[in-house]
């Protein structure tokens, strides 16, 4: 439980962080030109800061411009940006949200009003009152909406099993090679090194395999299975990569751990994990995102009614066209989660990995 209140802590410590940027960024400004105009901070010092600035602006402005693109055929109803003869234009003419209200159908969302009692959606009728209320997206000229909550549930049963399984063998399995002593350690050092290089490529040469042997006990079309089968795959490398972590924890925690009494599962519990925080996060994302994003497998075990959210994109494209608004609005409900995490998680994902790249 302390992990996790330290986590959510940082959380929060990041949230408000965000919040307040742009105040502090205005701040520092004005404090900047101040000490400009009284000859305390030579002129080249903030055009340098400036110029550096604009240079990464720009630099990130070209790598998202690709979902800004997504994002405004998401936006235009035909979702012509993408494949649009006419003129380049980087706004769409008649932006809409039906791609958007058609991905995710009906829902039952939260709605206020303001003291005036004037509706800050089409669904409040009380006054000053925070009400719960269904989203028709049929009110908006959406008819047939897709399937997005069943292949998200879909995904979530697949990719919860898939951290669980692998958790718990990826944080017994790093402990040990990081701190314990045992016959043919280092063969097993070498063993998971060799398939956090080939893995991926064996994987894929074993899908027939895989599919046979899945096919003749019955578990070709089982989520738990497949969640197995990811989790199989994630072991090699994220249990290399949280070993190296912990390579990096001063054994001198442990030792005093021992001499207060501790038993060996509460030095584990309560010194090794907490100090480990960055590399189980970084872990832990990294191995939602096998049971997430995967796309072979999944189509290949799964039936039509299992499919996860990347089959269930896929299934949008038919064989004469591409509904490219809705594609490209799936898409991007799809990665949200995804991108929401890894920016929460930024700091633990840069520490586990900075630190991973020591040996101990």
């Amino acid at each position: 439980m302390s992990l996790l209140a330290g986590i959510l802590r940082k959380m929060k410590e990041d949230a408000r962080t965000v919040a307040t940027t742009p105040v502090e960024t205005a701040r520092d400004v004005r404090y900047t030109v101040e000490g400009v105009r009284r000859g305390e901070i030579p002129p080249s010092r903030p055009l340098k800061s400036v110029g550096a600035t604009l240079g990464a602006l720009v630099l990130v402005a070209s790598l998202m411009f690709p979902i800004y693109w997504i994002l405004m055929a998401a936006l235009s109803g035909s979702g012509g940006s993408i494949y649009s003869s006419g003129d380049l234009t980087l706004v769409p003419e008649d932006p809409t949200l039906q791609p958007f209200l058609w991905v995710v159908g009906d829902l039952i969302v939260p709605s206020y009003t303001v003291n005036l009692g004037i509706p800050l959606t089409d669904l409040v009728v009380a006054f000053n009152t925070p009400e719960v209320g269904l989203l028709d997206v049929s009110d908006h000229g959406v008819d047939n909406p897709s399937d997005f909550k069943h292949f998200l549930w879909n995904s979530l049963t697949v990719s919860i099993p898939t951290v669980i399984i692998a958790m718990c063998l990826i944080v017994p399995a790093s402990y040990a090679l990081s701190r314990r002593e045992f016959i043919f350690r280092r063969k097993i050092l070498f063993t998971y090194i060799l398939l956090t290089q080939v893995g991926g490529g064996l994987g894929i040469a074993l899908l027939i395999g895989l599919y046979a042997v899945y096919v003749q006990v019955g578990l070709n079309d089982s989520k738990l299975a497949l969640a197995v089968y990811y989790a199989a795959t994630a072991v090699p490398f994220n249990t290399w990569l949280l070993k190296t972590y912990m390579d990096g924890i001063p054994v001198s925690y442990e030792e005093a751990a021992v001499v207060d009494g501790a038993p060996p599962w509460r030095v584990v519990t309560e010194v090794i994990v907490p100090l480990s925080a960055a590399g189980l996060a970084t872990v832990f994302i990294f191995t939602f995102l096998t049971g997430w994003t995967e796309f072979v497998v999944a189509q290949t075990l799964l039936s039509t009614e299992n499919y996860t959210l990347p089959v269930g994109l896929f299934s949008l494209i038919s064989e004469y066209s591409i509904p490219w608004a809705r594609f490209s609005a799936f898409a991007l409900t799809f990665a949200t989660p995804i991108m929401l995490v890894y920016l929460f998680a930024q700091r633990y994902i840069e520490g586990g990995l900075s630190f991973a790249g020591m040996e101990g």
